[in-house]
Formats: structure tokens, C-alpha cells, sequence
């Protein structure tokens, strides 16, 4: 395999709280404020879905937080995908796991967009000019990526911030006036609790999909043996403690027949105690919340390609950087195609394009879990010495991918199909990142 120049030093750039802010922005995206709506049918077993996913997602976060520990390297789970499995491998993480990300900015910008209503209803309502603005909004952010990480960081954290007020204020508000009658058991029989927990657990789960965004660029974060593991156990806990205590919250204000058919259930929870501007104040947050994800899976979009084409694995355009060191070609490719999505989303509605990402989502960020979870039993240090495993370690990467394993079969059978498929299309453009049709 030709092999590419070694690549420029990078500025680091990203200390502990941008990088926990990375993870926890990425993991609040627009996502938990509508899982509330999910969750209302099944009543208290919602919380064992929470258990259940929130455990998951811990031991996935120790996997990762011990694979940085021991090799830092760029590119997060496509990285140690390759570096355990060999190229190929490591390849078909980085697609499958490329394509879910910009396919989840288009309905990022999509929801930023349709949270926007209480103050624009004239543009969020005519399909052409929400479309506009959402196109607007990715390549804003574009722009911010290609300008400098250490902006990135900066829009991070500022957005972290604010997206947890809403969550912290209806947590709050919830346990004060916490009502148990919104919290019945439905499920009857084992086979019945059973399917609810599987149900549930699969549904929160996308809260938690993101904790390993810490490690993809880790070649801008500071001291990243050490940052990178906190960030990642850092933001998982934090997310998680936030996410669930705001779902109970909602789910505590909200009658369950009411939380069902809503589709602002943040909004609807804050208005039945806060009046008219409090539901128009967590709208603005919950479109922030959305800028917040777009900005920082913008981010991951151009940095994991990048890393992968200077591995040699993914065509070389993704390597190519500005004189400020940013993958500029990168982030035009991932924008445009994101845009595409935005443009056929204004025909198509949002439901076909929310359940079309989500198929695409699930499994690619599944099966980069599954591999990442036992990488650390083949990777090697860079001197070429097996990676040394602790009992716990080992039992917690064990866990981690029969927790893997049962989420991809809660997913569904289309799911798997789908994402099979997918990744298949990647063959053709692994063939071409390997150089093997180079005239040199």
C-alpha cells in the first residue's frame, strides 16, 4: 500500500472542558428533548430502559477511556478498529460511521429549524424557506469547523451550557412535583417485560450515542492520554444522570396520554407550570441544543475521514488541508452531501427522513461499539508490545460487547439490513482509498 507523508504537527487545542464539552453537545442534540413523547406508553418501565441503556453506555465509555489511555490516537473507534483488525476493518467503521454523522446533521439543522416556530412561524412553516435556513445553518458551521478547532471548542462549551438550563429547570420541577400515577407498570408476564425493556432500552440509547467523540480528533486535545479518558467517562455520566432525571421530570408533569401526541414535550412540561415565555424560552434552547450537536458533529464528520486518508484506507482528497491546518475538502464533501439531505427533507417531511437516519445511525455507531469493545485484546503500544489487560478490564470489555450485541438485536431486522447493505456500497470507495488505480 502507498503510503502518505507523515501529517502535519497540529495545534492542540482542546483541554478537558471543550473536550467534555464535545462529548456531552453531541450526546444532547435535539434528540433527548423528544424522548420523553417515546417513552410515555410505557410508563415506569421507561426508567428500566434508562437502567439498562445508562449501564451499557458506562462500560462502553471505560472501553474507550482505556483504549485512549493506552493508544491516543486520531479517529477514534475507526482507529482502533484498524489498528486491532487491520485497514479493511477499520474502513468499514469509518463509512458506515461518516455517513451516520452527516446524515444526522441534516436533521440537526432540520430540528434547529423547526424549533424556531414560536419565533418565526412565517419561514418554519413554508417548507422552501426552512430549507433554506437549515442549508444556512450547515454551512455556517462549516465555516466554523474550516476557520479553527479552537472555535469549535469555544461554540461548545457555550452551547453545552445553555442546553442544560432547560434540562436542569424541568428535573428540578419534576421531582418537586413528582406524580407516581405517570409511572405505571403496563407490561404484564415475563415475555411482556421483557419486549418493554429491549423497547425502551433501544430508544434511550440514542442519548447516549457520541460518547466516544472525544477520541476522533485527537490530535487537537491536550495532554490526550489523560483528557481524553476523563472527557469521555466525564460527559457519559454527566449526560446520563441529565437526561434521565429531565425524562422523569417531563414524564412527572405531563399526563402520559398528553406526553404521547406531543412534539414539544420540554416546551409543554415547562408551560404547565412557567406560562407562555417559559415554553418559548426551552424552544430557543432546544434550537440551540440542536446548533450545539451540528457544530460539534461537524467537527467529527471531516476529522474522522481525515484520519482514515492518512492511514491510506480512505481517498486522499479527505487529507488535504488549508493553510490553517483544516481538512477544508473534507468539510465541503460531508456539507454537501448533508445538503442534499436538508433539500430532500423539504419535500419528503420529516418523519420519512428522522426514521431514514435513524436506520442509518443505529447500526453504524453499533458495530464500531461492538469492534472498539474487545480492540483492546489485539492492539498493540507503538514499540510493538501487546497492550497489558487487567481482569476488570477485560470483564468490563466483555460486557460492553454483549451489551453491543443485544442493542443491535433491539434494533430490528430492517436495521441490520439497511446497514449491511450500506456498508457493502463502502467496498468500491476502499478500493480507490488503497491507491490501487495510481499511476505512480
Amino acid at each position: 500500500m502507498p503510503s502518505l507523508p507523515a501529517p502535519p504537527a497540529r495545534t492542540r487545542s482542546l483541554g478537558l472542558l471543550a473536550a467534555s464539552a464535545l462529548v456531552v453537545g453531541n450526546m444532547i442534540g435535539s434528540g433527548v428533548f423528544l424522548l420523553p413523547a417515546s417513552l410515555a406508553g410505557f410508563g415506569g418501565m421507561s426508567l428500566a430502559g434508562w437502567l439498562a441503556s445508562g449501564t451499557g453506555a458506562v462500560l462502553l465509555a471505560l472501553v474507550f477511556a482505556d483504549l485512549a489511555r493506552a493508544r491516543p490516537v486520531a479517529g477514534g473507534p475507526y482507529a482502533y478498529a484498524r489498528l486491532a483488525f487491520g485497514d479493511f476493518a477499520g474502513f468499514l467503521v469509518a463509512w458506515g460511521y461518516w455517513i451516520s454523522v452527516w446524515a444526522a446533521n441534516a436533521a440537526l439543522a432540520t430540528a434547529a429549524v423547526g424549533y424556531l416556530d414560536p419565533f418565526i412561524p412565517h419561514v418554519v412553516r413554508q417548507p422552501d424557506a426552512a430549507s433554506t435556513l437549515a442549508v444556512g445553518l450547515v454551512w455556517t458551521f462549516a465555516g466554523v469547523n474550516a476557520w479553527s478547532v479552537r472555535s469549535v471548542g469555544r461554540i461548545q462549551v457555550a452551547t453545552t451550557i445553555v442546553k442544560l438550563l432547560p434540562l436542569v429547570i424541568v428535573a428540578i420541577a419534576g421531582l418537586v412535583l413528582f406524580d407516581a400515577s405517570h409511572f405505571a407498570v403496563t407490561s404484564h408476564g415475563a415475555r411482556g417485560v421483557g419486549h418493554d425493556l429491549s423497547a425502551t432500552a433501544t430508544l434511550t440509547l440514542f442519548a447516549f450515542l457520541g460518547l466516544e467523540c472525544a477520541t476522533i480528533p485527537a490530535n487537537h486535545v491536550v495532554d490526550p492520554d489523560r483528557t481524553i479518558p476523563r472527557a469521555t467517562i466525564i460527559g457519559t455520566v454527566t449526560t446520563g444522570l441529565v437526561c434521565v432525571v429531565s425524562t422523569v421530570g417531563v414524564m412527572s408533569l405531563v399526563s402520559p396520554a398528553a406526553l404521547t401526541h406531543s412534539t414539544a414535550p420540554f416546551a409543554d412540561a415547562v408551560g404547565s407550570f412557567g406560562g407562555e415565555w417559559m415554553r418559548r424560552a426551552v424552544s430557543a434552547a432546544c434550537a440551540i441544543s440542536s446548533l450545539g450537536a451540528l457544530n460539534g458533529w461537524t467537527l467529527v464528520a471531516a476529522e474522522l475521514p481525515r484520519a482514515a486518508a492518512e492511514d491510506g484506507v480512505f481517498p486522499r482528497i479527505f487529507a488535504r488541508t488549508s493553510a490553517r491546518g483544516r481538512p477544508v475538502v473534507g468539510i465541503l464533501i460531508s456539507t454537501a452531501l448533508t445538503t442534499v439531505l436538508v433539500a430532500l427533507n423539504a419535500s419528503q417531511g420529516l418523519v420519512a427522513v428522522f426514521t431514514f437516519i435513524l436506520l442509518l445511525s443505529t447500526l453504524s455507531t453499533l458495530v464500531p461499539y461492538a469492534l472498539c469493545s474487545v480492540a483492546g485484546f489485539m492492539i498493540r503500544r507503538p514499540d510493538g508490545r501487546r497492550v497489558t489487560r487487567t481482569r476488570g478490564a477485560a470483564a468490563v470489555a466483555g460486557l460492553a460487547f454483549a451489551f453491543s450485541l443485544w442493542a443491535i438485536g433491539g434494533a430490528g431486522a430492517d436495521v441490520v439490513y439497511w446497514g449491511f447493505l450500506l456498508l457493502l456500497a463502502g467496498v468500491p470507495v476502499y478500493v480507490m482509498g488503497t491507491g490501487v488505480f495510481s499511476t505512480d
